[in-house]
């Protein structure tokens, strides 16, 4: 798979914007920003997440073209990670290969949170040797309403 991963950059984040504004994308996505439309808002965050040194993001290219990202980032005394493919590219194995690739560089073990109707996100992460570990619900902007979500586990 012609997947690469490189370092972020400005006109990256716009590009992410952009996909991110997708109403499908976002509904499936379900934790995602309230306002997906909110360009000012979403440049804040991303700036906020590009000065942290404890997050970890790369761009994922494939073909020459920007179709997403992936992250690892701090929450809750743990580590967890998150990826995202333009909905245009979604059954490509783009998220699969991104994140098998991110991975060979993270150190473990790490988390990540699925809405438990993400059956595209969740199989991405099995593939991946994520493991359910815990169920639970917290509220989803993306949706506007609490979510059931599974929380998998990666170990070495």
């Amino acid at each position: 798979m012609g997947v690469e991963l490189r370092e972020v950059t400005a006109a990256d984040v716009l590009v992410f914007f952009g996909q991110q504004r997708d109403p499908e994308a976002v509904r499936m996505a379900a934790f995602t920003p309230a306002d997906p439309s909110d360009r000012s808002a979403f440049l804040v965050r991303w700036a906020r997440i590009l000065a942290d040194d404890a997050v970890v993001a790369r761009t994922v290219v494939f073909e020459g073209e920007v179709v997403g990202h992936v992250a690892r980032f701090p929450r809750s005394g743990g580590v967890e990670v998150t990826c995202w493919v333009d909905r245009e590219h979604w059954g490509k194995g783009l998220a699969t290969a991104a994140l098998r690739s991110f991975l060979r560089s993270q150190p473990l073990p790490l988390h990540a949170r699925v809405a438990v109707d993400n059956l595209g996100w969740l199989r991405v992460l099995e593939k991946c040797g994520f493991v359910a570990v815990g169920e639970g619900v917290r509220f989803a902007e993306g949706r506007g309403a609490d979510v059931e979500e599974f929380v998998l586990r990666l170990d070495g």
